[in-house]
């Protein structure tokens, strides 16, 4: 259950879903913590903790298992790659992972958002997306995605999702912070 002095956002301080995360948090009086690595452009950067390019190295993986487990191909850039390997600092270190963005047919998430799923698939956190196509939020029950209108229920919890957040997007994870608050018996 969402306590004020022990519950933690953490997140990567990106454009869209992760900003309106740590806007919802600020409000709701939980710290956040951004994480961040030299040259990463941010829209929020709180409480950041900037990765050594040691650290990064930790969440670097083979590109090949990345384009394997979302079946597509991203631009073979450094700056991918410090992305794909700074979403595993911010899976790893949450109980529970909160996405927003796009189901594809293949029941992966769009974009890089689909990498922080997977991850939290691969890691066995609970993971809930917010899907912008069916204006609904899922969960993945460790075979399939099934309906679920979750509560932040854990001390520290990641957000990720997309640049491109709609207006459904933003009211889903104000909703998140209202109904997680209400049920904690705190006033929103």
């Amino acid at each position: 259950m969402i306590e004020r002095t022990k519950t933690r956002l953490i997140h990567g301080g990106h454009k869209g879903t992760e900003a309106e995360f740590g806007r919802c948090a600020e409000r709701a009086g939980i710290p956040e913590t951004t994480i961040s690595f030299d040259g990463h452009v941010m829209e929020r950067g709180v409480n950041v903790e900037t990765l050594t390019e040691e650290v990064l190295q930790q969440g670097d993986v083979s590109m090949a298992i990345v384009f394997q487990r979302l079946g597509r191909r991203f631009n073979r850039g450094k700056g991918i790659r410090r992305v794909i390997q700074s979403i595993f600092h911010v899976v790893t270190r949450a109980d529970e992972v909160y996405a927003v963005g796009w189901l594809q047919e293949d029941d992966t998430v769009k974009g890089g958002t689909g990498w922080g799923v997977e991850l939290a698939k691969f890691f066995n956190r609970p993971v809930f997306v917010f899907d912008q196509g069916s204006d609904r939020w899922l969960t993945w029950d460790g075979h399939d995605w099934r309906e679920h209108q979750p509560v932040i229920a854990d001390a520290t919890f990641a957000a990720t999702g997309t640049r491109n957040l709609t207006d459904s997007g933003r009211q889903a994870i104000a909703d998140l912070f209202e109904r997680s608050l209400k049920a904690a018996g705190m006033p929103a």
